[in-house]
Parts: C-alpha cells; sequence; structure tokens
C-alpha cells in the first residue's frame, strides 16, 4: 500500500501530531502533507473507539484529496477515571483545544477522587494509526505505552498531555524529553513500529 519517495496525506490539523508523524515517516522518504495545508475539513469523529475515529478520518482524507491518508486517533486513559478522557481526550481542552485546561480537568478529577499515589494515578496512552486508499482499502494498527500522571505538568516538548505523563521506568514526563527520545517508546511510536513492519518489512 505504502512505498518509499511516496506522497502521504497526514488525516489531522493538529500541528504537533502531523509534525511527530512527519519525523516518524522521514526515515522512509515519504512525504507528508497534512489536511489543513490542503484545506480538507474535518469530519465527525463518532466512532466508539480509537480505531473507529481513526478509520473516519483517514478514510475521509483518502477519498477527498485521491491520496493515501495516514490518521491517529489518540487518547490518554486514566485507571482512576474509569478509561477517560479516552476518545474524548481533546474534548477535555475545550473548543479552543487548551491542553492546559485539560490537563487541569484530569486533575481535578483525580484530586476529586483522592488518588494521590503513583498507583491512583496510573494511566495509559493509547494510538491507532490507520492507513487508507482512495478505494477504500484500510489497514489499522493499535500502540500503547504506560505510566502514571504528575503534577503539576514537567517540560515545554511534546504536546497534549506529555507534560503530565511519566512513562514506566524513567523519572522525566513526556514534555521534558527530547522528541527523539520520546519517539523511541511511545504509543505512536509502538504503532508505527507495526505499521512499518508490515508496510517494509523493517
Amino acid at each position: 500500500m505504502l512505498e518509499r519517495g511516496s506522497k502521504l496525506v497526514v488525516a489531522s490539523h493538529n500541528k504537533g501530531k502531523v509534525r511527530e508523524i512527519g519525523d516518524l515517516i522521514a526515515p522512509f522518504d515519504i512525504k507528508a502533507i497534512s489536511a489543513g495545508e490542503l484545506g480538507l475539513p474535518e469530519p465527525v469523529e463518532d466512532g466508539k473507539t480509537f480505531a473507529a475515529n481513526a478509520l473516519i478520518k483517514a478514510q475521509a482524507a483518502a477519498t477527498a484529496s485521491g491520496l493515501i491518508a495516514l490518521s491517529d486517533d489518540s487518547g490518554l486513559a486514566v485507571d482512576a477515571l474509569g478509561g477517560d478522557p479516552g476518545i474524548y481526550s481533546a474534548r477535555w481542552a475545550g473548543p479552543t483545544k487548551d491542553f492546559s485546561l485539560a490537563m487541569r480537568n484530569v486533575e481535578e478529577a483525580l484530586s476529586a477522587k483522592g488518588a494521590t499515589t503513583p498507583d491512583q494515578r496510573k494511566a495509559h496512552f493509547v494510538c491507532a494509526l490507520c492507513l487508507a486508499t482512495p478505494d477504500g482499502e484500510h489497514v489499522i494498527y493499535e500502540g500503547r505505552v504506560d505510566g502514571a500522571l504528575v503534577w503539576p505538568p514537567r517540560g515545554e516538548n511534546g504536546f497534549g498531555y506529555d507534560p503530565v505523563f511519566l512513562c514506566d521506568g524513567y523519572d522525566i514526563t513526556f514534555g521534558e524529553m527530547e522528541a527523539q527520545a520520546k519517539h523511541a517508546i511511545s504509543h505512536r511510536a509502538d504503532a508505527f513500529k507495526q505499521l512499518m513492519q508490515a508496510q517494509f518489512g523493517v
């Protein structure tokens, strides 16, 4: 489906996500163009899972652009909050997509449950990647990384909930990590490894 030297639409208007995906596919000589650059509308994401929403976005971008499209639906799932924010991770950031607000909302919800220890603040990031063609063919890969939430937020790198996520086995947050270090262990990296193994055998 995917070939070296090809052009790919990243079905996202999130600049941080587009940049991260661009970094991950660059070694394979694939040129990434964002749905935002092409002026593509954002479809209604009414799926009940990360995979379902990833498919909605990828298929819409592939159909509208006539190119292979790659979408990512990802989010933070907090054990003590029953898996929330989950597929609604961006909605916790409000209409302006303010993730400082989202992080504060998650922290307030944890505080209301008296979650203070790392064990009570366990969380994981999930990433569903969908690769879709204009004729309707698609494949989905899912990745995950486990950790716990810290407060206050730490670090200016990454995006979204990265400044409050402490990956298992590390003492710095995703927000404090350099991009390459995060790319080696993140949920998105996990899903990408599966995608590249399937598409390129590496």
